[in-house]
């Protein structure tokens, strides 16, 4: 009788851990299930968003001119089509991180009369900078390249980016030497005023205003910080204002008296 009731009770024990497995199997199923479907619409969603990319990219591509082609001759200078290319990637980029589609046929038109004035201000400039007899030395390019690998890994992932960019390590140094002398003037002899304790004020009470204004729109209003807290990023923001405005004033007047034929 014992081991009768031994018998059965091993097999009663066998049966309940069979179907306790059984559901866990079938928990475990679910879960994996869930799972796999999860993954499957994490997978769709971006496979849709690379697409996505991909036709967008050549919607941009073909805003792009021949790079050999001559756009602008600033001052008796030309501007290729390479440097074009160049400055419209950073316009594109502009008008997207605003929300905006710079392929639209009105954004286009903008983006391309951007670019242009960007590059014929740029090369003024820098004109400018060279006639004013400022001067990149090979220790302070050196150095610059030096800053820029080390945004890289590898000496082969620069490589790669330089020829990603279609540059050459010369055409590099030649490019940082530009850069080199346009900060130099733009440090010295671009003078900004100072940014006031009531400008830093107004713009804060501006962006609080803001925030308001879009709690009572219906969105989400995040808590503002203490003025004191972003005061720094504040001042810094509108120096960069005032310079970007002093360079923009200075353009127009190196306008007047240059030669500037867009081909574009």
């Amino acid at each position: 009788m014992k081991k009768l009731m031994y018998t059965l009770l091993i097999g009663l024990i066998a049966a309940a851990l069979t179907a306790c497995g059984s559901n866990d199997d079938a928990k475990q199923s679910k879960s994996d299930d869930q799972k796999t479907a999860q993954n499957e619409k994490q997978k769709e969603a971006q496979e849709k968003q690379e697409k996505q990319a991909k036709e967008m990219q050549k919607k941009l591509d073909k805003q792009k001119v021949d790079e050999k082609k001559t756009v602008a001759v600033v001052n008796g200078k030309k501007v290729s089509g390479e440097e074009y290319n160049a400055a419209l990637a950073t316009s594109q980029n502009q008008y997207q991180q605003m929300g905006q589609d710079p392929t639209s046929k009105e954004a286009a038109k903008q983006v391309k009369q951007q670019t242009i004035d960007n590059l014929v201000g740029q090369t003024l400039l820098l004109q400018e900078a060279e006639n004013k007899g400022y001067k990149a030395t090979d220790e302070e390019v050196n150095k610059k390249l030096k800053e820029t690998k080390k945004q890289f890994k590898t000496d082969k992932q620069f490589k790669a980016a330089l020829k990603d960019a279609g540059l050459t390590q010369s055409q590099l140094k030649s490019e940082l030497a530009d850069s080199i002398k346009y900060q130099q003037y733009v440090d010295k002899d671009i003078q900004t005023p100072e940014v006031t304790d009531k400008e830093i004020q107004d713009y804060y009470d501006q962006f609080a205003k803001q925030s308001q204004s879009q709690a009572s729109g219906g969105k989400e209003q995040s808590q503002m910080p203490k003025l004191e807290d972003v005061k720094p990023q504040i001042k810094q923001q509108l120096e960069q204002q005032k310079k970007q405005e002093a360079l923009e004033k200075k353009v127009e007047e190196l306008k007047k008296n240059a030669k500037v034929e867009v081909k574009l």
